[in-house]
């Protein structure tokens, strides 16, 4: 009995050429493929890299004049905007919204 799916016949030019091209298609979509692989570890290694050196949440404690209390809060950009009363007197302050470091002070006073 014989095998209907037997390889032992050559193909003919016309089946050659078919197989040629479905062999070139495979090379170009598994080259697509690991390109595209590439570029994804790429973009998680960049991002992981370039993060500042944060590993997490930053934690950090403002202190604010004894007496004073907090008025207002507010995110302008990139920064943590606080409006303090302290004593009669507003102060603004601002700190860094990625890692929580002061960035400037701003007081208001009576003029005399």
């Amino acid at each position: 009995m014989t095998d209907p799916n037997d390889d032992d016949k050559p193909l003919s030019p016309e089946q050659a050429a078919i197989v040629s091209r479905v062999r070139w298609l495979m090379v170009i979509s598994g080259l697509a493929t690991m390109l595209g692989i590439a570029v994804v570890i790429g973009v998680i290694g960049y991002r992981v890299f370039k993060s500042d050196g944060r590993a997490g949440p930053v934690e950090a404690v403002a202190l604010i004049p004894k007496g004073g209390r907090v008025v207002q809060t507010a995110v302008a950009g990139d920064r943590i905007v606080v409006t303090i009363d302290v004593g009669g007197a507003l102060e603004v302050r601002t700190y860094d919204a990625a890692t929580l470091r002061p960035e400037g002070r701003l007081r208001f006073a009576v003029e005399p």
